[in-house]
C-alpha cells in the first residue's frame, strides 16, 4: 500500500513539474512574494515622515496606507481569472513592470493625492502578481506533504519581507527622504522580470465560456463601497456619503454572488464555499489579517510618536515579530502533520490573543521586555494561524480550480488587511479624539485639528507653544495610549472569535487519496504544461 502511494505521489510530481524544477519555481515565486510583502510593510515606519511632509488629512492618511490593499483585493479575482485565460506567467510579468513604474511615481509624489494614486497603481500591480504565486505553487506541488513544506517556505519569505521592510525603510529614512522607501522595489523588479521570463513555466486554465468581466467589476466596486463606508463610519461621519457606499457595495456583492450562481461558467465557482474546511479557512485568513495589519500600523506610530524612537529603531523593535513569524512558517509543515489544521489554527489564534492582551500593559514608558515578549508571541501565533489556514484552503480546493482558490485566498488576505486598517484605525480614532476636548488654554479649533491624529496634534502643540502647547501634547499622548489599549482589546476579541471558528477545520492532515471524496461538478481543465487530471485529494 505504501509503495502504491509513493508511486502515485512520484507520478503526480513528474506530471506537475514537467519542463521545470518545482523547487526552482518556488524560489522565483518567493521572490515575487517578497516584492509585494516589502511594499506592504515598508511604508509603516514612513507614515510620520509622510505626514510631516505632505500634510495629509486624517482620511487621506488612511487612504495612503489602505488604498494599496483595497485595490489589490478588489482586482485579485479579475487578474486571477485573466491569468487563467492569457497565461499566469504573462500576467505576473506585466505586474512586475507596473509595480516598478508605480514605485517610481510614489517616490516622486509631491502631494497626498499623487501618492494615493501611485499606491493604487501598486495595488493593481500586486493584484497581477499575487494570484499567480499561489496558483502556480498549487499546481507544481500536487503532493500535500511537499506542498505544506513549500507553503512554509513561501510564508517564511513573506515574514522576511515584513521584517526587512521596516528595517530597510528605517535605514533609508535615516539617510534619505521618505520617497526612497518605494525605490527599493525597482531593483527587485529588474531582477524578477528576466528571471521569471526564463524560469517560470507558462500555465493556463480552460477557456470554456465567456470571461465574466461584468462580474469582476461588480466585485471590485462592491468591495470598494463597503470599505469606503467603513472608513467614514470610523470617522463618525454619518451622512449620505457614508450610507450610499455601504448600501451600493452590499447590493453589488449580493448581485455578484447571485450572478455567479446562475452562470454556467462563473468567474468564481462559489460551490467551493460549501466545503466547511474551505470556507472556514477563508474566514480565518480574513480575521487574522484584520487583527494584524492595523496593529502593525498603530504600533509603528506608538514607537515613533510616543516612545520617540527613530525609524530605524522602530524597525528593530518590530524585528522580533517578523523573525518569530519566519520561524513559525519554517516549522509549519511539521506542526501541521503533528497537530492537524484544527488545533494548529485555533491555538495560533489563542497565542495571538494572549500576545495582544499582554501588550495592553504598554504605556508612555519604554518597556523593552514587554514589547519583545508581546511581539514574539504575536508573530509566532499569527503566522501559525495563517499557515494552517492557507494550507487547508489550497488542499481543499480541487487542483483544476487552483487559480480560483488562490484568488479567493489572496482576496481574503488583502481584504482582511484593508478592513483591518480601516476598522482598527477607526476604533483608534474614536477612542483618541474625545480626550483632546477641553484641554486648558487650547482653542476648540486647535483641539479639533489635534483630534485627527497624534502627528497632527504634535504640530498643533508646536504652533501653540508655551504651557497650552505642552498640555495639548501631553493630552494627545495620553489619549493615543488609551486608544491603543481599546484597539488591542477589540483585536483580542476578534482573535478569540477566530479560535472558535477554527474548530470547524479538519482534525487531522489527510495526505492520501480518497475514493469517497466529493468532486465539484463540471471541473475546468487546467492548461498547465505537462499536467494530467488528478483525483480529488480529501482534506
Amino acid at each position: 500500500m505504501s509503495g502504491t502511494t509513493t508511486a502515485a505521489a512520484a507520478l503526480r510530481r513528474r506530471a506537475a513539474g514537467a519542463g521545470a524544477n518545482r523547487w526552482v519555481v518556488l524560489v522565483v515565486l518567493c521572490v515575487s512574494l517578497l516584492l509585494v510583502a516589502l511594499d506592504a510593510t515598508v511604508l509603516h515606519v514612513a507614515v510620520p515622515a509622510v505626514t510631516e511632509d505632505l500634510k495629509p488629512g486624517a482620511m487621506q492618511l488612511l487612504w495612503i496606507v489602505d488604498v494599496y490593499p483595497l485595490v489589490c483585493a478588489s482586482l485579485l479575482i479579475l487578474f486571477g481569472t485573466l491569468g487563467d485565460r492569457v497565461g499566469r506567467r504573462r500576467v505576473l510579468l506585466l505586474g512586475y513592470g507596473l509595480f516598478g513604474v508605480a514605485s517610481g511615481l510614489a517616490a516622486l509624489a509631491d502631494t497626498a493625492q499623487v501618492l494615493i494614486l501611485a499606491r493604487a497603481l501598486l495595488g493593481v500591480g500586486g493584484a497581477m502578481i499575487m494570484p499567480a504565486t499561489l496558483s502556480i505553487l498549487r499546481q507544481v506541488f500536487p503532493d500535500r506533504r511537499e506542498r505544506a513544506l513549500a507553503i512554509g517556505i513561501w510564508s517564511a519569505v513573506a515574514a522576511v519581507g515584513a521584517a526587512v521592510g521596516p528595517l530597510l525603510g528605517g535605514f533609508l529614512l535615516e539617510h534619505f527622504w521618505w520617497g526612497s522607501v518605494f525605490l527599493i522595489n525597482i531593483p527587485l523588479m529588474l531582477i524578477s522580470l528576466p528571471v521569471g521570463r526564463l524560469l517560470l513555466p507558462e500555465s493556463k486554465g480552460s477557456a470554456q465560456g465567456p470571461w465574466d468581466v461584468v462580474g469582476a467589476l461588480m466585485a471590485a466596486a462592491g468591495l470598494f463601497g463597503m470599505v469606503l463606508g467603513v472608513k467614514r463610519l470610523g470617522g463618525a461621519e454619518f451622512d449620505a456619503f457614508t450610507a450610499v457606499p455601504l448600501i451600493v457595495g452590499a447590493v453589488l456583492l449580493v448581485l455578484f454572488v447571485r450572478r455567479q450562481r446562475r452562470l454556467t461558467h462563473p468567474l468564481v465557482d462559489l460551490r467551493m464555499f460549501a466545503r466547511p474546511a474551505f470556507s472556514t479557512s477563508v474566514c480565518c485568513i480574513v480575521l487574522a489579517m484584520l487583527a494584524l495589519v492595523g496593529l502593525e500600523l498603530i504600533a509603528a506610530q506608538y514607537l515613533q510618536l510616543v516612545l520617540d524612537l527613530s525609524p530605524l529603531q522602530t524597525g528593530l523593535r518590530l524585528l522580533p515579530l517578523t523573525v518569530a513569524a519566519m520561524a513559525a512558517g519554517l516549522a509549519g509543515a511539521r506542526l501541521l502533520r503533528r497537530f492537524g489544521p484544527r488545533r494548529m489554527v485555533s491555538v495560533g489564534f489563542c497565542l495571538t490573543a494572549v500576545a495582544v492582551l499582554l501588550l495592553t500593559a504598554m504605556d508612555e514608558a519604554d518597556n523593552t521586555g514587554l514589547l519583545l515578549a508581546g511581539f514574539v508571541l504575536l508573530g509566532f501565533g499569527l503566522e501559525t494561524t495563517l499557515f494552517g489556514a492557507y494550507e487547508s484552503m489550497l488542499s481543499e480546493a480541487p487542483p483544476e480550480q487552483a487559480g480560483g482558490a488562490a484568488a479567493i485566498g489572496e482576496t481574503s488576505y488583502q481584504l482582511g488587511a484593508g478592513i483591518g486598517i480601516a476598522l482598527l484605525g477607526s476604533v483608534m480614532n474614536a477612542a483618541y479624539a474625545p480626550g483632546l476636548s477641553g484641554v486648558p488654554g487650547v482653542p476648540e479649533s486647535a483641539s479639533k485639528s489635534a483630534g485627527h491624529s497624534l502627528g497632527e496634534a504634535y504640530d498643533v502643540a508646536g504652533r501653540l507653544g508655551g504651557s497650552p502647547g505642552e498640555a495639548l501634547r501631553r493630552a494627545a499622548r495620553d489619549s493615543f495610549v488609551h486608544g491603543l489599549h481599546v484597539t488591542l482589546l477589540v483585536s483580542a476579541g476578534l482573535l478569540l472569535l477566530g479560535a472558535v471558528m477554527a474548530l470547524r477545520l479538519p482534525r487531522a492532515m489527510q495526505c492520501g487519496e480518497s475514493s469517497a471524496a466529493v468532486e465539484l461538478p463540471a471541473p475546468r481543465e487546467v492548461g498547465k504544461v505537462g499536467e494530467v487530471a488528478q483525483p480529488r485529494v480529501s482534506a
